[in-house]
C-alpha cells in the first residue's frame, strides 16, 4: 500500500491503538506515527515495544503536526481530550476516535472541533478480551467491520480516511450515528452486559463451587468469561454513553426471556425447538458472513 498519512498520533495506546501503529507499519500508510497515553507506565512499554516512532508525554504534543488523529480512550473522557487538543490540530487534519457509541461521542467532541479539521467519528468492530499495549497486532482489523458515521464530512478527507482503514484489512460500513448506537446494542452491548451478569450469578451460587465453575466451564461458560474479561472501564463508559439503545435492547431480551421461561414450565417443546431453530439460522448467517474465527471477537471500540 502506498503512504496516506504523513503523521499519524494515536491518544492512549491500548488494544487499538497498538494494533493501528502496528498494521500502519506493516501496510506503509503511515509515514511517523506518534503516540502518547495519560499513563507513564503505558508510555514507557509502547516505548519499549517501538510499535510508534516516538511516544510523548502529552496529548497536546502528541497532535502537533499530524494530519490524523485518533482518540483511542475511553469515551467518557474524549471531550476532555478534545478540548485539550483543539488548539494544537493542524488545519486540514483528520479527526477521528475508535469509541464504542457514537452520539455521545459526537455530542463530546464535536464543540471542540476547530473549523478546517474533519471529524470523521468511526468505531472498528474488532478486539480481544486483552488490553493494553503489549495486546495489539497488526492483523486484528482483516476483514473485520470499521463503522463511521462521517455526517456531512469534506467528502476528500473522508476518502482518505477510508481508503487508511481499508489498507488496514478492514471492510468499511457508514450510517448515522444513533442508528449505529442501536446496532452495537444489539451485537456488541447487551451481549457483554448479559457476560458479566452470567459470570456473576456463577459467582453467587454457593451450591456451585469455585473449583467446580472453573474446573467444568464448558465452551459456553468459557465463552462468558472471556467477554466479561474485558476493561471494565471502557464498557462501564459504553453503558453510561449509550443508555437509551442498552436499555431498548435489555427490555426486548427480557421479553424473550420471559417467553422462554414459561415455555420452559409448561413443557413447551414445540414453542422452544423453533426459537432454537431460528437462532441458529442467525448463527449460520454470521459464519457464511465470515465474521467467525476462532480466538473471541467481542467488537471491542477502545
Amino acid at each position: 500500500m502506498a503512504q496516506i498519512f504523513d503523521r499519524v498520533a494515536l491518544i492512549g495506546l491500548g488494544l487499538i491503538a497498538s494494533s493501528m501503529a502496528h498494521a500502519s507499519r506493516a501496510h506503509g500508510l503511515a509515514g511517523e506515527i506518534v503516540g502518547t497515553a495519560r499513563s507513564a507506565e503505558t508510555r514507557e512499554t509502547a516505548r519499549e515495544l517501538g510499535f510508534c516512532d516516538r511516544v510523548v508525554d502529552t496529548a497536546a504534543e502528541a497532535v502537533k503536526g499530524a494530519d490524523l488523529v485518533v482518540l483511542c480512550v475511553p469515551v467518557g473522557v474524549m471531550g476532555a481530550i478534545a478540548r485539550e487538543i483543539a488548539p494544537h490540530l493542524k488545519p486540514g487534519a483528520v479527526l477521528s476516535d475508535v469509541g464504542s457509541t457514537k452520539r455521545a461521542v459526537i455530542e463530546a467532541v464535536g464543540p471542540h472541533v476547530p473549523e478546517g479539521v474533519h471529524f470523521i467519528p468511526a468505531h472498528p468492530m474488532a478486539g480481544t478480551e486483552q488490553s493494553g499495549p503489549r495486546s495489539g497486532f497488526a492483523e486484528l482489523f482483516e476483514n473485520r467491520w470499521l463503522l463511521m458515521t462521517p455526517g456531512d464530512a469534506d467528502k476528500g478527507a473522508l476518502a482518505k480516511y477510508r481508503a487508511y482503514w481499508e489498507g488496514m484489512g478492514a471492510n468499511i460500513e457508514e450510517m448515522e450515528p444513533d442508528h449505529h448506537d442501536l446496532v452495537c446494542a444489539v451485537t456488541s452491548h447487551v451481549p457483554h452486559l448479559i457476560a458479566y451478569t452470567m459470570v456473576g450469578v456463577a459467582d453467587d451460587l454457593r451450591r456451585v463451587t469455585d473449583n467446580e465453575v472453573v474446573k467444568f466451564s464448558a465452551a459456553g461458560f468459557r465463552d462468558f468469561t472471556r467477554i466479561a474479561a474485558s476493561d471494565p472501564t471502557m464498557w462501564r463508559d459504553v453503558f453510561l454513553t449509550n443508555k437509551d439503545a442498552t436499555l431498548e435492547i435489555l427490555g426486548r431480551f427480557t421479553e424473550e426471556l420471559y417467553a422462554l421461561q414459561r415455555a420452559i414450565r409448561q413443557g413447551d417443546g414445540d414453542h422452544l425447538h423453533e426459537y432454537f431453530t431460528r437462532t441458529r439460522a442467525i448463527r449460520r448467517g454470521i459464519i457464511e458472513a465470515g465474521q467467525d474465527t476462532d480466538a473471541p471477537n467481542f467488537g471491542r471500540g477502545r
